[in-house]
């Protein structure tokens, strides 16, 4: 059975579909990222805690960027002092995904066979930031937080605790199946302040058995969302809404329109072109070996070359 026939059978894969849980309106996304996953990690052949990392950023920065009305990219980036130095994912508001990572492989073999493929062990000490940019007529948003946790679920936690104040609960699953394919997935749930909730009804006075309820259903809410199993959240037997519909529906759950969710690079060679153009000579000669400049995108691999002929017409502004 090829890739082709494995993704055309699951009838899952490559979807962000938000949902409610009743009645205190917890807010959550579901996440699976199955053929966009293996392809991103497939093309790069990263060693497996690398892409297993990887497909961690990449699931989460689709979960977060389901969270948010923009018009533009969203992504996260993972800096750190460890094996692995740099991670960066970014989903746009048309549902492109794309990611890679930096590394050094001889550390990260050797972190591996030392213990388990923490944050610690892998990243170790550095930062996670989330940037939302909306294009060159608005302003940026950036949140930058220490990292701090064994996962980066417990990052992820760390960063809407500090910035954002909100309680946040994912449960995220990365692995390949059988047939060597790699499958991604995850579950995320926030609780919002009271006063943004369905409960208590407007008008009426907040209770003590009202905060309890209130309380109560979060906490009830982290231990069906923890229940979740990898299976379950990253593979293909289970539909995504009949997931949600064994883990929520005793609270009353509600799904909206999913999210189609593609790999898709934005390199081009115009924007290649318009960076070389914009270096100066001598930055074009440290780039320059055996005659050529190489320009290689670090997300999809597409490469592109030029001579010293290519390089003359194109500073000259001349089409090649």
């Amino acid at each position: 059975m090829s890739t082709a026939d494995i993704f055309a059978e699951s009838g899952h894969d490559d979807l962000l579909l938000p949902f409610q849980v009743d009645p205190f309106g917890l807010r959550g996304r579901m996440v699976r990222l199955n053929s966009a996953a293996h392809t991103i990690l497939d093309r790069h052949g990263y060693p497996e805690p690398v892409s297993k990392l990887l497909g961690e950023v990449m699931t989460i920065t689709v979960c977060l960027a389901g969270a948010l009305k923009y018009e533009g990219v969203f992504s996260l980036q993972i800096k750190g002092d460890g094996p692995i130095r740099t991670m960066v994912a970014d989903f746009t508001s048309d549902g492109h995904l794309r990611g890679y990572a930096a590394f050094d492989e001889d550390a990260v073999k050797q972190a591996a066979e030392n213990g388990e493929a923490t944050v610690p062990r892998m990243i170790g000490g550095g930062y996670i930031a989330f940037t939302v940019d909306q294009g060159t007529d608005t302003e940026r948003y950036q949140g930058i937080v220490p990292l701090a946790g064994q996962t980066l679920a417990e990052c992820t936690h760390e960063y809407f605790r500090q910035s954002e104040q909100l309680e946040t609960g994912i449960n995220v699953a990365v692995r390949k199946d059988e047939f060597g394919i790699w499958r991604a997935g995850a579950l995320m749930l926030q609780r919002m302040p009271l006063d943004g909730g369905e409960a208590p009804e407007p008008g009426k006075a907040r209770t003590v058995h009202d905060m309890d309820a209130y309380e109560d259903a979060w906490r009830t809410a982290m231990v069906m969302l923890s229940s979740a199993s990898p299976d379950e959240i990253a593979g293909t037997r289970v539909a995504p809404d009949r997931l949600l519909f064994r883990l929520f529906h005793e609270n009353g759950i509600r799904a909206y329109p999913a999210q189609p969710v593609m790999e898709r690079c934005r390199c081009s060679k115009d924007r290649v072109e318009s960076v070389l153009t914009s270096l100066s000579d001598e930055e074009i000669r440290d780039m320059t070996v055996d005659g050529l400049v190489f320009v290689v995108c670090e997300f999809c691999k597409s490469r592109w070359e030029y001579d010293e002929a290519g390089m003359e017409k194109l500073r000259a502004g001349t089409d090649n």
